[in-house]
């Protein structure tokens, strides 16, 4: 199967079931072969690996949202102290 094909399965499936995958790829393999049928492992491990990825990617990116948020509210509530001095 072509990477594009892969890409395009596993961006599905995360669609299909949002929060059931997480950044372990043996879960992922698992929950692959409960939710369809892969006809070889090969595969199965590339998708997997892939959605593995993806999940990893996204939880980075939400770690770096609130601690940018956090930073921006640390910073109004200086910002706001000195204006009361």
């Amino acid at each position: 199967m072509r990477p594009e094909r892969v890409k395009k399965v596993a961006k599905e499936l995360l669609k299909r079931y949002p929060g059931r995958f997480t950044a372990d790829f043996e879960s992922n393999k698992k929950l692959l072969e409960s939710f369809s049928k892969i006809p070889s492992v090969r595969l199965r491990n590339r998708i997997a690996g892939y959605i593995t990825r993806l999940v990893a990617i996204t939880k980075a990116a939400e770690k770096a949202e609130a601690e940018e948020a956090a930073e921006t509210a640390e910073k109004a509530a200086e910002v706001e102290e000195e204006e009361t001095k």
